[in-house]
């Protein structure tokens, strides 16, 4: 099966998900990738630690398809093995703060000095410019500061989701920039920078929101899960769990109506339209919520696909990994890992290809497992390598 990026060589000098996460995708398509780690290991390799030694789950999940080098670039001599290593590559991704790039040496004038067609994938919490240039920031900063936080929870309680969606998001966006540089340099054999931020990719998901307030002053507040701008939507409490019913559209009103008995509500002014339904959610939710405590989750969701109504259970990550649908279509790929147990359900590429998808190729590596394979393919001996592990630049 041909392999989209089988021939690039991607440099992951990433932390945590953004960085990482676009190399990983990079990996699936088949491109070979060295995650480049502290010589003790980085911080996120011990997130959620499941094994003895402490590997966490995160780092599972974002490593597969990579081999793992330990380096300090640091010192003068990591420093030498950065330009070897940057000499064979397409590409370099980093998610550290523009003078964190400078000081060590993974800035793009620095990189292009080395190889002139290089490609730096550049990852950072706010991007060039601006007063918030050189800030560090974790995903919450920018749930905090595009207005998701005060749009989600209460008035009374801003929420961060639990999943770190701006980090995934801004991997991805950074991951579709990377194909799109190393296309354009197919065409004039010139790299360039591609930049991603976690401010950039937050803003992108609540600029509707945004749009609207600058139109026409709106002032919205927060209203736990339930929708504004259209009704039903909002989470219900069954006789045994919880469902979300989530409805846009004037033919999927109809049809709730119809279902709950309130056929007359089809005629009533406040719910017209999909903004005023939203206006009026409150009502909405309080019929919604009185027909789902009388059932349980599966009987809620057998009447909603009944209708056609799109509906679903709120479920626990146990209930997530008993889920059929998941297991049907294989979704979570197990990949045994040294110190687990049992083996590791890593979710597939999430983009699904017909012709040329995206595949988990090796389990996530061991602290430095492939640095001795590295160094030698970069041309130093073994007596050389064993100085430089003394010194610990390796």
């Amino acid at each position: 099966m041909s392999e989209v990026l089988k021939g690039i060589k991607v440099l992951d000098f990433g932390r945590y998900i953004a960085g990482p996460f676009c190399a990983t995708l990079l990996g699936d398509l088949g491109a070979e990738v060295i995650r480049i780690e502290k010589v003790d290991g980085s911080e996120d390799r011990f997130l959620s630690p499941i094994t003895d030694e402490g590997d966490g789950a995160l780092f599972l999940q974002l490593a597969r398809n990579k081999q793992s080098m330990t380096l300090n670039p640091m010192k003068p001599e990591g420093r030498e093995i950065v330009k070897k290593l940057v000499a064979t590559a397409d590409v370099v991704v980093a998610n550290l703060p523009p003078d964190t790039l400078e000081a060590l040496g993974l800035d793009y004038e620095s990189l292009t000095t080395i190889k002139s067609d290089i490609i730096l994938t550049m990852i950072s919490a706010f991007g060039r410019g601006g007063p918030y240039s050189n800030r560090v920031g974790f995903d919450g900063l920018g749930q905090a500061m595009s207005g998701n936080m005060y749009m989600s929870g209460t008035p009374d309680q801003p929420v961060k989701a639990y999943a770190p969606f701006i980090d995934f998001g801004t991997a991805s966006l950074a991951a579709f920039g990377t194909m799109s540089a190393l296309f354009e340099r197919q065409k004039t054999g010139k790299g360039q920078i591609v930049e991603g931020s976690l401010f950039n990719t937050a803003l992108t998901m609540m600029n509707g929101t945004v749009i609207e307030q600058a139109a026409i002053q709106r002032n919205r507040m927060a209203t736990l899960n339930r929708s504004q701008t259209s009704a039903p939507a909002d989470t219900f409490k069954t006789k045994d769990g919880w469902v979300l019913v989530q409805s846009v559209g004037g033919p999927l009103f109809k049809r709730w109506a119809e279902l709950m008995g309130e056929d007359h509500w089809l005629d009533d002014d406040r719910f017209k339209t999909d903004i005023s339904r939203g206006d009026n959610g409150e009502i909405i939710s309080e019929r919604l919520a009185t027909w789902c405590a009388e059932r349980t989750s599966q009987e809620v969701l057998n009447e909603m696909e009944q209708a056609r109504i799109p509906a679903g259970p709120v479920l626990s990550p146990q209930q997530v990994l008993e889920d059929p649908h998941i297991a049907e279509k294989g979704l979570f790929e197990p990949i045994k890992y040294p110190g687990l147990d049992r083996p590791a359900p890593l979710m597939k590429t999430p983009v699904e290809l017909s012709a040329t998808p995206g595949t988990i190729r090796t389990r996530p590596p061991k602290l430095g497992e492939h640095t001795n394979e590295i160094m030698l393919e970069l041309g130093f001996n073994h007596d050389q390598i064993r100085a430089l592990r003394e010194k610990r630049v390796i």
